[in-house]
């Protein structure tokens, strides 16, 4: 009798386990009840215990019983990590507990274009959710002392780029990684540069590297812009570029050059001023930079827009004023349709 009530009660026993790993695994494979993708916030030091109890609050999960229990027998499997996850929309809590014990967190990302001007970098940074606003109280030129940059102007040093980051990355940490990547960027490309260029040093390469920039978006172009400042240059010929115009001209340039913003006389005005403005304009990107430092060679001194994206150059100035006429009359004609 006594041998039959044992194997009753381990039976019993066996059929409550059993019964209890079903519950349990069933809990675990079964998806969140959430309806779209959604971002998920562990504060350091939470317990599976609070953050089961933060699930079901949500309505993630209809109870957090199953999670606490679990997190009590298998606590090796539940330390889970703080930060800001991405939890998509059938996400069950065992793939959850993967992605939270691995600190996998996601990873959201910021792109600075080339051309654009530091402070619309700057701009980019406080309108992001995930980055940590550390300073938009200070002024330009108090960042580029953070920044280590030696001026009070930083435009130009930052690397046009793609930065992934963890949320409440300080946006000054995303600035240091772009400031950092252009000086890698800028001092390999000086070591490969060609011979006999008009540039001292890196920075006056960078400046025209930015002028490059702003000039023309068809990359195929860029060496050969670089080539008609460069023979400038060598010729003490001024630069005559509108973009350092419209750079000089700040706030007050409203979409066209007159002929007295190219009179006006300012640091950046190259129809006024001798050589290189000077600081960079914009966001120089690879592809600039290596124009810049590894032009083509050409007898090229004027360019001029040929109305179609690309640019017509010229040997002479004779040659040069025929296409600018023919571009004008062209917009002539565009107008008037």
């Amino acid at each position: 009798m006594l041998k039959k009530l044992i194997i009753i009660t381990l039976l019993a026993l066996l059929g409550a386990v059993a019964t209890l790993s079903y519950q349990f695994d069933q809990a675990l494979h079964t998806p969140l009840t959430i309806e779209k993708n959604t971002y998920l916030k562990v504060m350091p030091g939470s317990s599976v215990s609070s953050f089961a109890k933060k699930l079901a609050q949500k309505q993630w999960i209809p109870t957090r019983f199953w999670l606490r229990n679990y997190g009590r027998l298998f606590p090796q499997k539940a330390n889970i990590k703080a930060g800001t996850y991405l939890i998509t929309k059938g996400t069950t809590l065992a793939q959850l507990l993967v992605q939270l014990v691995g600190g996998k967190e996601h990873q959201f990302s910021v792109t600075f274009i080339e051309g654009t001007l530091f402070k619309d970098v700057l701009v980019i940074l406080a309108g992001h959710p995930y980055i940590k606003q550390t300073i938009d109280d200070k002024s330009i030129s108090e960042i580029a002392v953070k920044l280590g940059i030696d001026s009070i102007n930083p435009e130009g040093w930052l690397f046009p780029d793609t930065y992934a980051f963890t949320a409440d990355t300080k946006d000054i940490t995303l600035l240091q990684r772009a400031n950092v990547n252009m000086q890698t960027q800028l001092s390999a490309l000086w070591q490969s540069r060609a011979e006999n260029l008009p540039y001292k040093t890196p920075y006056q390469a960078l400046i025209m590297a930015s002028i490059i920039e702003k000039e023309t978006s068809y990359i195929a172009e860029q060496p050969i812009i670089s080539s008609v400042f460069v023979n400038r240059l060598r010729k003490n010929m001024r630069l005559q570029t509108d973009p350092t115009v419209i750079y000089g001209l700040g706030d007050r340039y409203a979409g066209d050059i007159t002929r007295a913003h190219l009179r006006e006389k300012t640091a950046y005005n190259t129809y006024r001023i001798n050589g290189l403005p000077p600081t960079p304009i914009a966001m120089a990107g690879l592809s600039a930079l290596q124009a810049t430092l590894n032009p083509v060679a050409s007898d090229y001194f004027y360019f001029v827009s040929g109305g179609d994206g690309k640019h017509v150059f010229s040997k002479t100035l004779a040659e040069h004023n025929f296409a600018v006429k023919r571009y004008l009359k062209e917009q002539r004609k565009n107008k008037s349709k």
